[in-house]
C-alpha cells in the first residue's frame, strides 16, 4: 500500500482532531497515560518490565520446546486499531524463540486470484503444522472490522463470515489446533500520538499508510464494528482475550502471560510468570471503545 502523504497525521492532529484528545496530547509527559479511563496513570517503569520481561522469555523458551516435542499447533491471533501494539508484541514473544517454529504470518491486500476465493482460504494454508507456533498479525476478522468500515466487504460477505468463523474456530479447537485470539485496545489520543510520532521518524515511516490517515476520522465507525465482531465472534470454545494496550510494556506481559498461564508445558514455573492483571486484560467485558 502507498506510503500517506507527507504531514497528513500532523495536519489531522492541528485541525481534525477532537479537542479533548488534543489538549490530552499537548498537556502529556514523557510517561502519562493519555487515556481516562486506563486504570493507571503512569506507563510500567522500564526497570520493573525488563525484569519481568527476562522471567517470561525464559518460559516461552520452555514453552517452544514442549510444543516441539509433543507436536502441539498453537495459532495466535492479534487484532486491533492500527497503532495498537499488535507488531511490538508479537516481536516480544517471538525475540528469544527458534525462528523454525514460530512463525509471524502478516498478509496484504488480496490478489484478484484470492478476492474470488472461499475468503478464509488464504488464511487456512498457513496454519501451524505439528510443532509449530504461528503468529497472525491481523487475519481473517479484517473482514469483521476494516473491511465493512471501509465498504471493502458487502453486508452480505459480513454476515457470511459471522456466520462461518465460529463453527471454523471450533473445528480448528475440535481437531487439536490451540488458538489464542487477542483484541489489543488502545485509546484515541494514545492511538494519534503514536502515529504522530511514526510521521517524524523516518525509521518508522513504513507503518503508516493511507488507510491509517483515512481511519482517524472513522473511531466512531470503528468502534461500532470492533463491539459487533467481539459480541458475535466470541465463544466459550474460542474466546476473545482482549488487552488494553495504552501502556505497551503492561500489553505485552499480559499477552505473554495469557498464553503461558494457558498451556501445560514441561517444568512450567507459575511464580516467574506471575499473575496477570484483570484491569487491562479479560474478556470483552473490559473492552473501552
Amino acid at each position: 500500500m502507498a506510503r500517506s502523504e507527507k504531514g497528513s497525521i500532523e495536519k489531522y492532529f492541528k485541525k481534525d482532531a477532537p479537542k479533548e484528545v488534543r489538549s490530552a496530547i499537548e498537556k502529556s509527559e514523557k510517561d502519562d497515560i493519555l487515556n481516562p479511563t486506563y486504570p493507571y496513570d503512569e506507563r510500567m517503569k522500564r526497570k520493573e518490565y525488563e525484569k519481568e520481561m527476562e522471567k517470561l522469555q525464559i518460559e516461552l523458551v520452555k514453552m517452544q520446546s514442549w510444543v516441539k516435542e509433543t507436536d502441539q499447533r498453537v495459532a495466535l491471533i492479534f487484532e486491533g486499531r492500527d497503532a495498537a501494539g499488535k507488531g511490538g508484541t508479537i516481536k516480544r514473544f517471538r525475540e528469544n524463540l527458534n525462528p523454525r517454529g514460530a512463525r509471524n504470518v502478516a498478509l496484504s491486500k488480496p490478489s484478484d486470484t484470492e478476492q474470488s476465493q472461499w475468503y478464509f482460504q488464504r488464511y487456512i494454508q498457513h496454519l501451524p503444522s505439528a510443532g509449530e507456533i504461528v503468529f497472525f498479525d491481523r487475519s481473517w476478522y479484517n473482514r469483521g472490522v476494516v473491511e465493512n468500515v471501509f465498504g471493502f466487504c458487502t453486508a452480505e460477505q459480513r454476515e457470511r463470515f459471522f456466520r462461518q468463523v465460529l463453527p471454523l474456530e471450533t473445528g480448528l479447537v475440535n481437531d487439536g489446533i490451540t488458538l489464542f485470539k487477542f483484541w489489543l485496545n488502545v485509546g484515541r489520543a494514545e492511538q494519534l500520538n503514536r502515529f504522530l510520532a511514526r510521521e517524524t521518524d523516518p525509521l518508522k515511516q513504513w507503518k503508516l499508510s493511507p488507510i491509517d490517515v483515512a481511519g482517524l476520522n472513522k473511531w466512531d465507525e470503528y468502534s461500532q464494528s470492533i463491539s459487533e465482531t467481539l459480541t458475535r465472534s466470541h465463544s466459550e470454545h474460542c474466546p476473545w482475550t482482549i488487552v488494553r494496550s495504552d501502556d505497551k510494556k503492561r500489553a505485552r506481559l499480559a499477552a505473554i502471560r495469557t498464553v503461558l498461564h494457558a498451556l501445560d508445558y514441561d517444568e512450567k514455573d507459575e511464580d516467574a510468570i506471575g499473575p496477570n492483571d484483570p484491569k487491562i486484560c479479560g474478556g470483552p467485558e473490559i473492552w473501552d471503545a
